[in-house]
């Protein structure tokens, strides 16, 4: 099928406004006009995508799926006049950098300010990721750089040391652990959780700790930040895994160290040397590592 774009953003606007004429004037078009599109996107796609009701329209089945496919492309195509922007605004270059949920969070918020402060028309353009898709991504040359954590096959890729973290347990004041040494994440494991939100890097990887395990993480509530998963704990809502650089000395939460040897993180930085990085991201890696070395002889 050939889908137009003006009927896609006409359709999403009408699903969200919940009315034909509301969606319409949204989009800068004629009721008539916007009936005579939805219908003839219906007849295209052989369903119904709207219920028409007395006051307003309501999604069917097919039309919800329509919707969240709609959005999702209009959301990509968004996402491409972003980063072809820079080059029609005399940006100088871009850079393309995978980094997994711990460095998003915790590290390059310190380090990419003053790299960025220092080069006004550079983008970098930032993925989250579990570290073996960034590992691919640099691979396949999908990612200039990665910022990666743990211990895996890294082929040819050039690999250098960039921070150090350990994963903690952190649990609710009052908790059964709380004041006991270093445990292993088995006896811990069936006790209901606060995690990131699913796709997300350290989200990927308790779940396939817990699954080492033998067991399937109770997932109480998923969330957004390191930050909000220790309030939840706070709160009492359950445990949580978390870096131990992202809890601060006065949450009110037990800290419980890991006997795990996949506690203790190494943070590395990766990029092909087989393909010349460009100078802009030549200079982000030397920035990354200096920042990483500065850190690590200043904690020593």
């Amino acid at each position: 099928m050939n889908y137009d774009l003006t009927d896609l953003k006409l359709f999403v606007a009408v699903a969200e406004a919940g009315s034909l004429s509301r969606g319409a004037a949204r989009v800068h078009l004629a009721v008539s006009s916007a009936s005579h599109r939805i219908s003839r996107l219906e007849a295209d796609i052989g369903a119904p995508l709207l219920h028409r009701l007395p006051r307003g329209v309501a999604l069917t089945r097919a039309g919800e799926l329509m919707l969240g496919g709609a959005r999702d492309v209009l959301a990509r195509l968004e996402q491409l006049h972003a980063d072809l922007l820079p080059h029609a605004s005399g940006i100088v270059g871009q850079v393309s950098l995978w980094a997994n949920t711990n460095a998003i969070n915790i590290f390059l918020p310190q380090d990419l300010p003053g790299f960025l402060s220092r080069h006004p028309q550079l983008r970098v353009s930032l993925r989250e990721a579990a570290s073996p898709d960034i590992v691919r991504a640099v691979s396949g040359g999908e990612a200039e750089i990665g910022v990666f954590a743990g211990e895996m096959d890294t082929g040819t890729l050039c690999v250098l040391p960039y921070r150090q973290d350990r994963l903690v347990l952190i649990a609710p004041p009052g908790a059964d652990e709380a004041g006991q040494g270093p445990l292993a994440f088995r006896h811990v494991v069936k006790r209901p959780f606060v995690t990131l939100a699913s796709g997300t890097g350290i989200h990927t990887f308790l779940m396939s700790k817990a699954a080492e395990c033998g067991a399937t993480l109770d997932v109480r509530i998923q969330v957004q930040s390191f930050q909000a998963v220790l309030n939840m704990v706070a709160a009492g809502v359950g445990y949580g895994l978390v870096p131990a650089s992202s809890v601060g000395a006065a949450m009110p939460v037990a800290v419980i160290g890991l006997k795990d040897a996949w506690s203790e993180r190494q943070v590395r930085l990766c990029y092909r040397a087989d393909v010349p990085l460009s100078k802009h991201a030549a200079g982000l890696l030397e920035w990354l590592g200096r920042a990483g070395r500065q850190h690590r002889n200043t904690s020593a």
